[in-house]
């Protein structure tokens, strides 16, 4: 009888590691249900013409939530604190993946680009783990040599070195977009530990003829910038994607063309069920469905923040402030990208856009964010 009622109080207690921010928890929903309804959309005719059935990529999708929402609630469960001795061997592990993709025979090559492992018929692109990878070894990192941060060596320098040896390896994928995706990670963890903006104002001046190197000495990045720059002069090659981007947009109005009614999706877009999701979302729900996308993403911003703000220890705040800047900088690059703010760079929108490794960075960043709301409110 005391071990039943001992167990009856503990269950609200449980309940509530994952409803410690419901507003954190309700944006995820309400992103993941659109992704879907989206998916189905967008891909519907790609599915028919590809697999010969209009739901192929909604039952992947499906099965991808499926897989992805027990993790978060698995990691919401566990004590963020417990994570620290996962940290570096997490860290090793992706490092490794990253480093037999490049090995001809193991990597699975698709479009010039060597991204991805297929163990057992499993699709990964480890370059998608490298991302909670690194924020947990710099959450990890920091923490300890926090006292030390606003030195050159010991405080920028090795924290630079650990990112760096997970954007080479998938620089030579070769994958530009994320990369710079990553080095915006490491800037944000960065600045929000306290290093000297000096420091940081150096590693952009230092990246930026790089990155400009690596661009220019490739054709198809270097039609990808001219395009960005005039669109219109380049709308049969490099700019027809962005240009019916736009014309997704502009048919889609205040209210949208209708569920399911959209023209752009018809092979004008390529993958329109990933990269160029959010087009589809204006074209068919208009400014209202563009609006509320956009403003799910600001308020799930808002509560990470949050979240790192009152975590109990600061590992608790580098790690939160890390998991949100992943999100966070993701989507709105992606919505950049598809309204012509910013070059095409391959990244898809969190949590709407098809795709498995993506969707479990999304969900891993999420149940990181959980955990340290949770178990902050636990301590308290």
């Amino acid at each position: 009888m005391a071990q039943a009622a001992a167990n009856a109080n503990e269950r609200p207690r449980a309940w509530g590691l994952i409803v410690a921010d419901p507003w954190l928890l309700l944006c995820v929903l309400a992103l993941v249900a659109i992704g879907v309804v989206m998916v189905y959309s967008a891909s519907s005719s790609l599915a028919i013409k590809r697999h010969g059935q209009s739901a192929y990529f909604l039952w992947r999708q499906l099965a991808n939530v499926g897989l992805c929402l027990p993790l978060m609630i698995v990691l919401a469960y566990i004590d963020y604190d417990r994570l620290r001795r996962w940290a570096m061997p997490i860290y090793f592990l992706v490092l490794a993946m990253l480093v037999l993709v490049l090995i001809p025979g193991v990597g699975h090559t698709s479009g010039g680009a060597a991204r991805w492992l297929r163990p057992g018929g499993f699709s990964i692109q480890p370059a998608e783990l490298a991302k909670p990878a690194l924020v947990l070894c710099l959450a990890h990192a920091l923490s300890l040599n926090h006292d030390r941060i606003r030195r050159f060596w010991r405080g920028f320098v090795f924290h630079m070195a650990l990112a760096l040896a997970l954007i080479l390896p998938v620089l030579l994928e070769p994958d530009l977009g994320m990369c710079i995706m990553l080095f915006a990670i490491t800037f944000a963890m960065l600045f929000v530990a306290g290093v000297r903006l000096s420091f940081l104002g150096g590693m952009v001046l230092a990246a930026a003829p790089v990155i400009w190197v690596l661009i220019v000495n490739f054709p198809y990045r270097f039609a990808r910038v001219i395009a960005f720059l005039d669109p219109w002069r380049y709308r049969q090659s490099s700019g027809f994607q962005v240009i019916h981007s736009f014309l997704a947009f502009g048919s889609g109005g205040l209210g949208g063309v209708g569920l399911g009614s959209s023209t752009q999706k018809l092979f004008y877009l390529p993958e329109p069920h990933t990269d160029f999701i959010f087009s589809v979302i204006g074209e068919e729900l208009g400014l209202w469905g563009v609006t509320l996308v956009l403003g799910l993403f600001l308020t799930l911003i808002w509560r990470g923040v949050k979240i790192s703000l009152a975590a109990r220890d600061i590992f608790g705040t580098f790690l939160a402030a890390g998991a949100t800047a992943v999100i966070g900088i993701q989507a709105f690059v992606n919505a950049g990208v598809v309204m012509g703010l910013l070059p095409t760079t391959g990244l898809t929108l969190p949590f709407i856009s098809a795709g498995g490794s993506s969707m479990m960075t999304s969900f891993t960043c999420v149940g990181l964010l959980l955990s340290v709301a949770a178990h902050n409110k636990r301590a308290a």
